[in-house]
């Protein structure tokens, strides 16, 4: 996925499909650098993640429940996090899990949703990515 012309954005993005090339999982990991000094709020960026979310999704006819924000890890780096239920018709179509970290010069941010069957499948697979990830500055 393209980034704005000299931002220093980098976006990376994967897709799950099942049988039938539906996607059943995506997983979508974007690194902004920071201006030096810059102190991120990381459970205000979240909430901030959330709330776009959710009015896209209200603005298509979903409802969402997410959790409180909650601390975790993101590869080694300190992160907030917060796990979505996307609902249509009362009934749970989709699960979205935001999260966000910084390090010294850079802030991370991943979200990854599937369909109810897709991201309780791909669960443990996603863990692992998001366990072993080695985040830092590019040389």
């Amino acid at each position: 996925m393209p980034s704005p012309a000299g931002s220093g954005v980098t976006r990376e993005r994967a897709v799950r499909a099942d049988a039938n090339g539906d996607p059943e999982m995506i997983v979508e990991l974007t690194q902004t650098p920071l201006e030096p000094g810059h102190d991120v709020n990381l459970e205000a960026v979240v909430l901030q993640m959330r709330k776009v979310i959710q009015v896209n999704l209200q603005n298509q006819g979903y409802q969402s429940a997410c959790t409180p924000v909650k601390a975790g890890t993101l590869g080694r780096q300190v992160s907030a996090q917060t796990t979505c239920e996307i609902v249509l018709n009362g009934g749970h179509v989709m699960t979205q899990t935001l999260v966000a970290a910084s390090g010294e010069d850079t802030a991370w941010s991943l979200s990854y949703a599937g369909t109810v069957a897709g991201y309780a499948a791909h669960q443990a697979e996603v863990d692992g990515i998001r366990n072993s990830l080695v985040l830092g500055t590019p040389p």
